[in-house]
């Protein structure tokens, strides 16, 4: 199963439009993750109407209409392995310690919130995923969006994928 992780795309306000190798991504991916703060209605209307399936949550900045339909946290078994995902998991500071005695029941979990991409495995066998922001770096080189492979019991292939720069 292809997976596509993105999170915080803050449009209109950070970018007027998703980046092509995004929107290409979606077509190929079986499972759209993304982790909050999409800002506005149409950003996931436009995910919902190209992608097979999307798990996503709302983030800090997503206002009553997108938490209406999104959960703070979503949880989904794919291939057998349990992954969850939220936008928030507080300070970089002992996240991989709060995050497993928070999702105990999980094996994967996919936040945002930050734009800094991370991949780390947390006490308990926990796979910590932050896919980054596919039009805000903030403080990183460039934009990002990770993507992964399952098959049964196994996740694998995980790529942090650099957008080249906005003209």
């Amino acid at each position: 199963m292809r997976l596509l992780l993105t999170s915080d795309t803050h449009l209109p306000k950070r970018a007027k439009k998703l980046p092509e190798e995004l929107l290409a991504q979606m077509e190929l991916a079986d499972v759209v993750v993304h982790a909050g703060d999409w800002v506005d209605l149409a950003t996931l209307t436009l995910f919902t109407s190209r992608t097979q399936r999307l798990i996503g949550v709302y983030g800090n900045n997503d206002g009553p209409e997108l938490r209406a339909r999104l959960p703070e946290v979503a949880r989904a078994e794919l291939d057998g392995l349990r992954f969850g995902v939220v936008h928030e998991t507080g300070p970089t500071r002992g996240r991989d310690q709060r995050c497993a005695q928070r999702f105990p029941d999980l094996d994967v979990l996919v936040f945002g919130h930050s734009h800094i991409p991370y991949d780390s495995i947390a006490p308990g066998g926990l796979r910590l995923l932050n896919p980054g922001s596919p039009t805000d770096r903030r403080r990183q080189p460039y934009c990002s969006y990770m993507t992964a492979v399952t098959e049964p019991g196994r996740l694998f292939e995980v790529v942090l994928h650099a957008l080249p720069p906005r003209r």
